[in-house]
C-alpha cells in the first residue's frame, strides 16, 4: 500500500462567505486487481496495454486505487510529484522473484481484469490475492505457468554441450585425460 499526504488547502465557502482551511488529507492507495476491475468497469476498456490514458482516466485510476474515504477535490490537488510517486509505486516489482527471460513471441492477447481472474481460477490462486500489488500477482501467475509447463527437451547442441561440461568436470575430478 502507498500512503500519500496531500497538503491542506484554503477554500472559500460560498454559503458562509468565509475562507476555510482544510487539513492535510492522507490517501491510502493500492494497485491491485480490485482497483483495475473498478477502473475497467467505469471506463469499459482495458487498463493494461499501450493505449495512452487521458488525465481524467489517470485520476480515475487513482480514485479506484484509493482505499479510504477522501473528498473528491483532493484528486484535483495532486501535484506532479504525487503522480510520479504513484507511477513509481505502480511500476514497482514488489517481489524477490526473477526469471531467466527466454525469447517468447509477443502475446497479443488483451488482458482485462476478467482474464486475470480466469488465470487465478485456472491456477487455483485464492481470491485474497486480488488485493496484492498487481505486479506481485502477475509474478505468481507466471510462476504457476512455468511450474505447470512440461519440461522442454534439449536440442542436440545443448546435449553435446552439457556432456562436454560433465566430461571436463569428471576429468578434473579424477585427474585423467579422457
Amino acid at each position: 500500500m502507498l500512503t500519500i499526504v496531500v497538503p491542506g488547502v484554503e477554500m472559500f465557502d460560498d454559503v458562509t462567505q468565509e475562507f476555510t482551511t482544510e487539513g492535510d488529507v492522507i490517501l491510502e492507495l493500492e494497485h491491485s486487481l480490485v482497483s483495475l476491475s473498478k477502473w475497467e468497469s467505469k471506463y469499459e476498456k482495458p487498463f493494461l496495454g499501450n493505449d495512452d490514458k487521458t488525465s481524467e482516466e489517470v485520476v480515475g485510476y487513482i480514485e479506484a486505487m484509493t482505499m479510504n474515504e477522501v473528498p473528491e477535490v483532493v484528486f484535483q490537488k495532486l501535484s506532479a510529484k504525487h503522480i510520479a510517486t504513484i507511477n513509481e509505486y505502480i511500476d514497482a516489482k514488489m517481489t524477490a522473484t526473477w526469471f531467466h527471460d527466454r525469447p517468447n513471441p509477443p502475446n497479443r492477447e488483451v488482458i482485462t481484469a476478467e482474464v486475470i481472474y480466469y488465470w487465478m481460477i485456472a491456477f487455483n490462486i485464492p481470491f485474497e490475492c486480488e488485493r496484492w500489488h498487481l505486479n506481485r500477482l502477475f509474478t505468481l501467475i507466471r510462476v504457476c505457468s512455468i511450474k505447470n509447463e512440461k519440461p522442454k527437451s534439449m536440442s542436440k547442441a545443448e546435449i553435446s554441450r552439457q556432456n562436454a561440461e560433465l566430461n571436463a568436470q569428471r576429468r578434473a575430478q579424477y585427474g585423467t585425460r579422457g
